[in-house]
């Protein structure tokens, strides 16, 4: 599942291409995906102007000129594809229509986007833009990590009194959006905690000093353009390359990268997911 990098990465490969753009056309070629399509999504989106791309966690978030906002969420499979864009940033001529192209947005300056997603594990919805933090998906959302309101009081108070172990507590998007499974993993390796600690027993120094760790793990993953694990890829079809700097997720019996430390990269199961740490730097 894409996590935080990756869905920022994605909008800023789209930006150059919809915003300010006028969606000429829109090709809604199944009724759902995850959920049922909203109805008449195709009439709706056609003739708007996309006034600006946003990100809210994992989310893409559409400002549109009619007052609504399309929303759309990778899934597992899911990418989004520019060709043919006019401002030269992409190379790619408009290819061949796939099996998979659920959505296909022909936009007035000559660019196509797609949504392409084969596992249909994806989502779209349209909302009114004046109310979209009040969408189902939106409103249950936390702080955004890269964002003032993530800070250490937040997060002091978010821990206080927490038995859950603090691996489930940073994936928990109530407490920070867009956390997922290999940035917390790196993170809680940079902080030298164990992701089997609980949450509300970490000294405040340890959480204090863990607000800058995550935010520099996920602006280094964007500025690489994510992590190109399974099926992401950024909008232009290129792969991210974050995880050739992974410090310990998917390094199962590899030897730490810390100087001096001779112990091995142990994977553990939580909650069904993967973690991988090393116990000797990590307590």
């Amino acid at each position: 599942m894409p996590e935080l990098p990756e869905v920022e990465t994605v909008r800023r490969g789209l930006a150059p291409a919809m915003t300010g753009a006028v969606i000429a056309q829109a090709d809604v070629n199944r009724p759902d995906l995850r959920w049922p399509f909203p109805d008449g999504m195709a009439e709706r989106l056609t003739g708007q102007t996309v006034l600006g791309l946003r990100r809210r966690s994992k989310y893409i978030l559409a400002d549109l000129s009619g007052g609504e906002t399309l929303l759309i969420h990778l899934g597992m499979s899911g990418r989004m594809l520019v060709s043919g864009d006019p401002l030269g940033q992409f190379a790619h001529e408009h290819p061949q229509a796939e099996k998979h192209d659920h959505v296909v947005l022909h936009m007035d300056n000559g660019a196509r986007i797609t949504f392409n997603d084969p596992r249909r594990f994806g989502a779209m919805d349209l909302m009114d833009t004046a109310t979209a933090d009040q969408h189902k998906l939106l409103s249950i959302l936390g702080p955004e990590p890269l964002g003032n309101a993530f800070n250490e009081a937040h997060l002091i108070d978010a821990f206080d009194g927490k038995n859950s172990p603090i691996k489930s507590a940073l994936l928990d998007q109530r407490i920070v959006a867009g956390l997922g499974n290999i940035y917390v993993c790196e993170a809680l390796f940079r902080g030298g905690i164990s992701p089997t600690r609980k949450a509300g027993r970490i000294a405040k120094p340890r959480v204090v000093a863990l607000v800058p760790i995550i935010r520099d793990v996920l602006s280094e993953a964007i500025e690489a353009g994510g992590s190109s694990l399974r099926d992401f890829r950024q909008a232009d079809g290129e792969l991210g390359y974050f995880q050739h700097r992974f410090d310990v997720y998917g390094r199962e019996n590899e030897p730490c990268r810390t100087q001096d430390c001779n112990s091995v990269i142990q994977r553990i199961v939580q909650s069904g997911r993967s973690s991988f740490y090393c116990k000797s730097c990590q307590t």
